[in-house]
């Protein structure tokens, strides 16, 4: 689902019920969980040999996420959450994402801003150590440089 000539990979998500609360706002939580949810889709669509390696020893552990809100969104909202890379060092890789609610009609809002910071390790559970970002992914993640 990447966006075309634009330089972000694109995850569209239709928000549910269950994803709101009494007065039917959406949880600040399912923010993060999309954060993940395309970043998976990304590895899956653009990286594939990065989950190979997850089956073998290479972990991938968030060390920091946020999320700046803008605007409210409600369920039946259509999503377009947009991933970006931010900064790509040795071992580890900044992601920011948009939240943007497509408006009938051909409209744009962008309701939310975040971020994710992850670093890559290797080694069985007790001894993980820092690794270097795989290529497949320094390649996969190339077009999407904000």
């Amino acid at each position: 689902m990447a966006g075309g000539t634009s330089n972000y990979f694109e995850y569209q998500h239709t928000v549910g019920f269950e994803e709101t609360n009494i007065v039917g706002n959406v949880y600040y939580v399912n923010y993060l969980r999309w954060q993940g949810r395309c970043r998976e889709m990304f590895l899956k669509e653009r990286a594939p040999q990065v989950l190979d390696e997850l089956q073998d020893d290479l972990k991938l552990f968030t060390l920091k996420v946020d999320c700046e809100f803008f605007a409210e969104i409600t369920a039946f909202d259509e999503l377009s959450i947009r991933m970006r890379l931010l900064d790509l060092a040795q071992t580890q890789v900044e992601f920011s994402f948009d939240y943007v609610r497509l408006d009938p009609g051909d409209g744009e809002t962008l309701v939310a801003r975040g971020r994710q910071r992850v670093a890559c390790m290797r080694g069985p559970n007790t001894r993980t150590v820092p690794a270097r970002v795989p290529e497949s992914l320094v390649t996969a993640l190339e077009p999407y440089a904000a």
